[in-house]
């Protein structure tokens, strides 16, 4: 999977108030499809299915022990996320510093003249 899509994809299961609650949830520790859908007024099968954008992001795992499913955090790709906000905060810092510098310029000819 390139990075970009990589990138889309957790963008994408983010862009959910529901889906970042239950990131916020196991946060806490792994808990179970019966737990993380306590607190949310939908039916199961619709909660399962944002359950399952998180889980095609790779943003959260799952394990199945009987009739059972479990649900942790992967913090590997919340990575993807940083490093393009990184990218991004770098971009504009330059970008800010040049115009900083610009204006730093003006000043010095406007004092001169």
């Amino acid at each position: 999977m390139s990075q970009a899509a990589t990138v889309d994809d957790v963008f994408y299961a983010l862009s959910n108030a529901t889906r970042r609650k239950v990131l916020e949830q196991l946060s806490s520790g792994p808990a179970t499809v019966s737990e993380l859908a306590a607190p949310f007024d939908m039916k199961l099968p619709s909660f399962v299915q944002h359950l399952s954008v998180l889980e095609r992001s790779r943003l959260v795992k799952s394990s199945k022990q009987g009739r059972v499913r479990t649900y942790e955090i992967a913090p590997e790709k919340f990575k993807a996320a940083e490093d393009w906000f990184a990218e991004r905060r770098k971009l504009w810092e330059s970008r800010l510093d040049r115009f900083d510098e610009y204006v730093r310029q003006l000043k010095e000819k406007e004092s001169q003249a």
